[in-house]
């Protein structure tokens, strides 16, 4: 897989304008202007540059990580460092908008630097782009011509603090944005629920479970055709409880059946749960119950026996 350690190397790739400044592009089609047309297809690349870019696809995919981008409405992708990318000729864009790609050593020096790596979106595929109503499309791109008022100016010492000052404001809004993204599309965060649950009954009753352990958050999310990080987040949204959560919980439900069994043991029981460790299984049986196993079926056994008295 071809690999740009440099921006320009990047955007000659591409075909697009070499950058004004070493570390930083920034492409904003206002009016009757249009954006410049990237090349019209490639194989999986990567490259060493952040890139925030809004943009219509009229037409075709574009692979991003391990999904599809496919939608005709305007959308904000966000696409971090050494990320893959791929697209082919059938794809047609629409040449409004912007692009801003910079070098991830643009940022040395500054806090934006460690701020950026809290910004999960820019770990999520591209179907899960962030979808800008009117009003937030105009904001963000009030934002980016500031950006680009000072791309094009003379370079001074002001200029590239002004430059990320303008950039981190850019992230802010975007991460209000997702979080009314996340609010207004509940039924999408259901669906996502409802299929977590899905994978993790498929995979529990296919036998997978005795065969490869316990599922991890990115096995899941794979199934699902997401980021780990973006099924993480809406479930967070939407039920207070992360994927993690989720999964200790639906492997609990799952181990109070089982230590209904009087011929299992707790060691068996946690085995049969894909648990390595006999006591990680006791300890996060205790800290979501309350009690332990052993003690959680003797109680089962006396509430039992009361009943049929």
């Amino acid at each position: 897989m071809q690999h740009f350690k440099t921006l320009s190397a990047y955007l000659d790739y591409l075909q697009l304008p070499r950058p004004e400044h070493p570390m930083l592009s920034v492409l904003f089609a206002t009016g009757e202007s249009f954006l410049p047309c990237p090349r019209k297809s490639s194989p999986p690349i990567t490259n060493d540059c952040y890139s925030i870019s809004l943009k219509k696809i009229v037409k075709g995919n574009l692979n991003y990580g391990r999904t599809k981008y496919d939608f005709t409405n305007g959308a904000l992708i966000f696409i971090a460092p050494r990320q893959v990318l791929q697209w082919d000729s059938r794809v047609v864009f629409e040449q409004k908008g912007f692009s801003i790609n910079f070098h991830e050593d643009f940022l040395k020096g500054t806090a934006l630097a460690q701020q950026i790596k809290n910004y999960g979106f820019f770990s999520y595929t591209a179907n899960e782009a962030l979808h800008l109503s009117p009003k937030e499309e105009r904001q963000i791109e009030s934002i980016v011509q500031n950006i680009e008022i000072e791309y094009r100016n003379n370079q001074d010492e002001f200029s590239k603090d002004i430059i990320i000052s303008q950039l981190s404001t850019l992230l802010k809004y975007a991460n209000r944005f997702y979080e009314r993204q996340f609010l207004n599309r509940k039924e999408l965060s259901n669906d996502l629920l409802e299929q977590f649950n899905q994978q993790l009954k498929d995979y529990f009753e296919s036998g997978q479970l005795q065969k490869r352990g316990i599922p991890s958050r990115e096995q899941l999310a794979d199934r699902m055709s997401v980021s780990q990080r973006y099924l993480s987040d809406t479930l967070k949204k939407e039920t207070g409880k992360t994927t993690t959560e989720h999964l200790q919980l639906y492997l609990i439900d799952e181990a109070k059946n089982i230590l209904l069994k009087p011929n299992k043991s707790i060691a068996e029981v946690a085995y049969e749960l894909g648990f390595e460790y006999p006591q990680y299984f006791s300890r996060l049986f205790k800290k979501k119950e309350g009690v332990s196993p052993s003690k959680y079926r003797e109680k089962y056994k006396k509430d039992h026996q009361t009943s049929k008295i």
